[in-house]
C-alpha cells in the first residue's frame, strides 16, 4: 500500500528508490517532521507517484528541498544459498562480504535487508555476475518480497 511522505526533490521521480536511513540532527525541530518521518528505517522504497501541485519545502538535510510523494516498499535483489533458492521460499543473505571489488558485492549485501532477516523469495533471477566466489558460496541471485512491516 502506498504511503505519502516527503523526499528530497531530486529523489522526487516515480521509479526512484531509495533506502530510508531515519532522523538526521538536521531534521529536530522542523515543522515537517511529522509528514517526513514516517517511513520504517534500514527499508527500500519505491517512489509511485508524485503529488501534483505539491510544494517545494525547504529542508536542512536535502539542499534542493523536500516534495510530497507517494511511495510503497520495493523488493530487493540478493544473493542467497543456492540451496535455499527457489520461489516462495523464506531465506536470507549469506552474511558479510570483504569483496567490495566483486561484480556481486551489491547483491550479496543489499542496501535495505539485513543478514539475520528472513525474506520469501518472489523470484529467482540465476546466477550472480561475478564468475566465482571468493568466499567459496555457492550462490544465487534471488528478489526478496518487500518486508510487511515496512
Amino acid at each position: 500500500m502506498a504511503e505519502i511522505t516527503l523526499v528530497g526533490t531530486r529523489l522526487a521521480e516515480v521509479g526512484e528508490e531509495f533506502v530510508y536511513h531515519g532522523e538526521a540532527s538536521a531534521c529536530e525541530g522542523c515543522p515537517y517532521r511529522e509528514q517526513c518521518l514516517t517511513l520504517t528505517e534500514g527499508r527500500r522504497y519505491r517512489v509511485t507517484d508524485v503529488r501534483e501541485g505539491a510544494s517545494t519545502l525547504e529542508c536542512g538535510v536535502h539542499d534542493t528541498g523536500v516534495t510530497a510523494v507517494e511511495v510503497e516498499p520495493a523488493p530487493v535483489t540478493g544473493t542467497v544459498a543456492t540451496s535455499n533458492a527457489y520461489e516462495g521460499n523464506r531465506a536470507s543473505l549469506e552474511g558479510p562480504c570483504p569483496h567490495t571489488g566483486c561484480p556481486s558485492h551489491e547483491y550479496c549485501e543489499p542496501a535495505g535487508v539485513e543478514f539475520d532477516e528472513s525474506h520469501r523469495i518472489t523470484e529467482v533471477l540465476g546466477d550472480p555476475p561475478h564468475e566465482y566466489c571468493h568466499l567459496d558460496r555457492e550462490l544465487t541471485l534471488v528478489e526478496f518480497e518487500p518486508p510487511e512491516d515496512a
